[in-house]
């Protein structure tokens, strides 16, 4: 279970990814129905820690509740900033005992340099991936995608990567339901799926009161229909070439896909806050069939809408 959360402050940390972490992890959501974490800003050495902007952030706890975290996470730093023996080890005992470890952005490099990157799959922001892959060749670098999960070790991309990285783990420990009431909180959007891309064209959309928009509004008011891309583009007043791109440009992935991950979502949601049968609700969320929702669950959550009901459904939370 996700409870105990250590935050690694480093010297030289950029405060936005330090401030993503406290943000997902360290805010009590009680009164929303969310979950509260055990949460801890720790440091090799305690006390004023200079960040890349100029200004110190003071830490009163020292590395120990982060060798029993269930969760380790590790904000962006300098590439270049040497890394404390301290947590290295606390970071490599944390892979071994099979806690979650987090990097955000160029975090990724403080887990290269304690060896957990070897042998996996990660990510970092574009702009660092080169260099992530030169100096970590053991490591497979995947420079287009938000973020990777490896085992429980997951590499954020670039900023607010790391907020999707975060709320995946959310989703992944405590179910969509947790990571909807963090992100509606946060004001972000809790969909955005690890391989997305993060080279988004249009990163703050220019129509978001156009027919573009709205046209979202409507296929997530009609994920029980078939919405097939000519049916959007004339929804959009657009050619279904000019929709398709456009969309991609805008939204970093498919027409397709994001309607997917919407109907996933949607699923994940019945199946933890009501009974319907996984007929009904492959009906209600597009999924058209039982047997067709269970094959998009194996793919994306490597598990079954029945095992996933069993883990977070009404009696489970009960």
């Amino acid at each position: 279970m996700l409870n105990t959360i250590a935050c690694i402050a480093v010297p030289q940390m950029a405060p936005f990814e330090f401030g993503v972490i406290c943000e997902v992890f360290g805010i009590d959501r009680t009164d929303q129905g969310g979950p509260t974490f055990d949460f801890h800003v720790v440091a090799a050495e305690p006390g004023p820690i200079p960040t890349k902007l100029g200004f110190d952030v003071v830490v009163h706890e020292d590395l120990e509740v982060a060798r029993r975290a269930d969760l380790v996470a590790v904000p962006a730093s300098l590439i270049d900033e040497p890394v404390d023996p301290r947590i290295i080890d606390v970071i490599r005992d944390a892979v071994a005992r099979d806690a979650w470890v987090l990097s955000v952005c160029s975090g990724a490099f403080t887990l290269g340099r304690a060896g957990v990157l070897a042998g996996r799959r990660a990510t970092t922001h574009w702009m660092y991936t080169d260099r992530l892959a030169e100096m970590f060749p053991d490591t497979e670098v995947d420079p287009d995608v938000l973020f990777v999960q490896d085992d429980k070790v997951v590499t954020g991309a670039g900023t607010a990567a790391g907020i999707d990285a975060a709320l995946h783990i959310v989703r992944t420990e405590l179910g969509a339901s947790a990571a909807n009431i963090i992100a509606r909180r946060m004001v972000v959007p809790p969909q955005r799926d690890g391989g997305q891309s993060q080279f988004i064209q249009t990163p703050v959309p220019e129509c978001r009161t156009d027919s573009f928009a709205k046209v979202t509004e409507w296929m997530l008011e009609h994920l029980d229909q078939e919405l097939t891309v000519d049916l959007l583009a004339r929804k959009a007043l657009m050619s279904p070439r000019t929709f398709a791109r456009r969309f991609r440009a805008e939204t970093g992935t498919t027409p397709n896909a994001w309607l997917n991950r919407q109907r996933l979502l949607r699923a994940q949601q019945l199946l933890e806050e009501t009974s319907l049968t996984l007929e009904e609700i492959a009906r209600e969320t597009g999924f058209g069939a039982a047997a067709v929702m269970r094959h998009h669950f194996l793919k994306v959550l490597q598990t079954t809408p029945t095992q996933y009901r069993r883990v977070f459904g009404p009696r489970a939370a009960g």
